[in-house]
This record gives C-alpha cells, sequence and structure tokens, in this order.
C-alpha cells in the first residue's frame, strides 16, 4: 500500500501549492494576485469571457473571480460589459494596459515556471505537460476552452 503522501492525488496538490505560491511571489512586484493574473489572462485570451466562465476554467469559486476581477476594474486593467439583453451576465474585456500588464504577467510566470521545471529534461517537461493536460481534461474540461489553459 502506498503511504498516502505519496499518492497521485497529493504529489499533484502539493505541486499545485508550491507553483502557486511561487507564481504569487513572482507576481507581486506587478501588483497581480494570482487570481488576478487568471482573471485578466482569461480577458485577453477570451475577450467577453463571462466572470463565471473564468472562474470556472480557474477552478476557483464565482466569490474568488469577483475580488480578483474588482481589483482589476479598479486599477484600469479590465471593463466589465453587459450583455445586451442580459443584464445580470458581465464579459471581461482587458483594457489596452490590461493586455500590457498581461505580457509582462505572462513573461514572469514563464520564467517561475521554467524555474520550477528545470530538474525535468526538456523531453520530461513535455510528457508531464501532456499527462497532467489528460488529467485536467478528465477532471475540470472547462479549464481547457477558450486557449490554452492558464
Amino acid at each position: 500500500m502506498n503511504h498516502p503522501d505519496r499518492r497521485t492525488g497529493y504529489v499533484a496538490w502539493q505541486i499545485g501549492q508550491i507553483m502557486a505560491a511561487r507564481m504569487e511571489r513572482a507576481l507581486r512586484p506587478l501588483q497581480l494576485t494570482l487570481a488576478q493574473h487568471r482573471a485578466l489572462m482569461q480577458a485577453v485570451l477570451d475577450p467577453g469571457v463571462s466572470s463565471a466562465t473564468a472562474a470556472r476554467r480557474a477552478a476557483i469559486t464565482p466569490q474568488s473571480m469577483g475580488t480578483a476581477v474588482n481589483g482589476l476594474v479598479e486599477r484600469g486593467m479590465l471593463e466589465r460589459r453587459t450583455t445586451p439583453g442580459d443584464r445580470r451576465t458581465q464579459r471581461l474585456h482587458a483594457t489596452e494596459a490590461g493586455v500590457r500588464l498581461a505580457a509582462r504577467a505572462a513573461e514572469t510566470v514563464d520564467a517561475a515556471h521554467a524555474e520550477a521545471l528545470q530538474a525535468l529534461t526538456p523531453a520530461e517537461q513535455e510528457q508531464t505537460h501532456a499527462l497532467l493536460l489528460k488529467l485536467l481534461a478528465s477532471l475540470n474540461p472547462s479549464a481547457l476552452e477558450g486557449g490554452d489553459a492558464v
């Protein structure tokens, strides 16, 4: 029997926690939280995405996404637009400043990923990525909608 701490799900959770902390630290100089980064990237990659869809894709609560979006709207990085005929659905659109910030944030996150994955060869990185995407597709298909998983 595997030790509980060695089960794949627990190992994946640990890696996720470590990666989230690394990305939070990397994004801090840009005054972005990880949730804000996810919201901004969703709006850049899929202009007009609803806040609810962005939350599902990011696997966070609608309330957490709302908090992230509020901060970005206050900073002028995102705009909320209502859907004609449905005032309740808010669509997210990145401003020009938001697109520039998203590009800087993507570079920052890419560097954090590269540093974290340096223990793996390029082939191992590709294989690991492919297997994780396969698991993600089965567990949360919404995460892969609208382009790259961010």
